[in-house]
């Protein structure tokens, strides 16, 4: 399974982020905007909460099995990689959904005096940070699920038995 790339998160930010503030300034000229959902933040905070709770949950599971603690519940190593995968997945989503809304608060910028597109910017600005904490999290999530480096697996082949 391939690692997050920061490179590749920070292209689809910036890529919807310019896309959706031209599609603002595009939807702009027609006489309207699209809304900003106050659920937009809270949706992905609520991401960004579940994806550390599973984080978090992982490292003490996976910390009582390594020290072998008594009675410690063991990771089932596909719930492990569907985690992993959930985390990417939120946080590609997140990448995306953080430009739109990144792209659509720096054209709202213009409009601050305006109290409803004041509030449309502060949302948009929100879910910024929501979907920045979602990253993070999924992140922190694969670390968590990274397996130990192997010492035999430095390019020379292990000897035999």
């Amino acid at each position: 399974m391939k690692e997050l790339r920061i490179r590749t998160l920070a292209a689809v930010f910036l890529v919807a982020g310019v896309l959706s503030w031209a599609g603002a300034r595009l939807w702009n000229s027609v006489g309207t905007l699209p809304r900003v959902p106050l659920a937009a933040p809270i949706v992905l905070a609520l991401i960004g909460v579940v994806l550390l709770a599973t984080a978090l949950s992982l490292r003490t599971r996976l910390k009582a099995q390594r020290e072998r603690r008594p009675g410690a519940k063991g990771v089932d190593p596909m719930m492990a990689a569907r985690s992993v995968v959930f985390g990417q997945a939120s946080a590609l989503v997140a990448a995306l959904v953080a430009g739109m809304y990144g792209g659509t608060g720096v054209f709202l910028l213009e409009s601050l005096d305006i109290p409803a597109r004041r509030d449309q910017a502060i949302y948009a600005g929100f879910s910024v940070l929501a979907g920045i904490a979602v990253i993070a999290a999924a992140f922190f999530l694969e670390r968590v699920c990274r397996l130990p480096e192997d010492d035999d697996t430095n390019g020379t082949p292990a000897p035999a038995a």
